[in-house]
């Protein structure tokens, strides 16, 4: 899939009604050969800054699934693959908050929409699909770029 094709996988996903953990996770499922039933249960509770606590962003933490799966140890003494994998977090988050300024829900949604907004449900349209898209397609690049490194060893 191209990238807009995949920008456009996650708005879709999106705009159906999951949660932005959702369209993401499920977004990239296929690629790691992930079940979609199960990467929809997996990435149900994270939407709304996680189950609407509205901390972390619930793009972002789908972003970090990803992340772990296409770069996560399973070997719990693999400290290398570990701590190379938190790069790639580190590295989604930076990249996020350089556009944005923050990955935290609240603090995302008070940049940009009211109380009103919220309750009506608004900021779905106003702010997080511009989330969805940006976390589709920095998830992308950060995928596509391991492929090709990976294909060059």
């Amino acid at each position: 899939m191209k990238k807009q094709e995949t920008i456009d996988k996650a708005l879709s996903l999106f705009n159906e009604g999951y949660a932005c953990s959702q369209s993401i996770l499920l977004t990239f499922a296929n690629q790691y050969n992930l079940d979609e039933n199960t990467a929809k249960l997996i990435s149900s509770t994270f939407g709304g800054g996680m189950g609407r606590l509205r901390q972390k962003c619930g793009a972002i933490t789908g972003g970090f699934m990803v992340l772990g799966l296409a770069n996560g140890n399973t070997d719990p003494k693999d400290m290398d693959t570990k701590l190379a994998a938190y790069e790639k977090v580190q590295e989604l988050n930076k990249l996020f908050e350089e556009i944005h300024g923050t990955s935290i829900c609240a603090e995302l949604l008070n940049q940009h929409v009211t109380i009103s907004e919220i309750d009506e449900r608004k900021h779905h349209q106003i702010i997080c699909s511009k989330i969805v898209e940006d976390v589709a397609g920095l998830l992308y690049d950060m995928v596509e770029q391991q492929k090709m490194i990976q294909a060059n060893f």
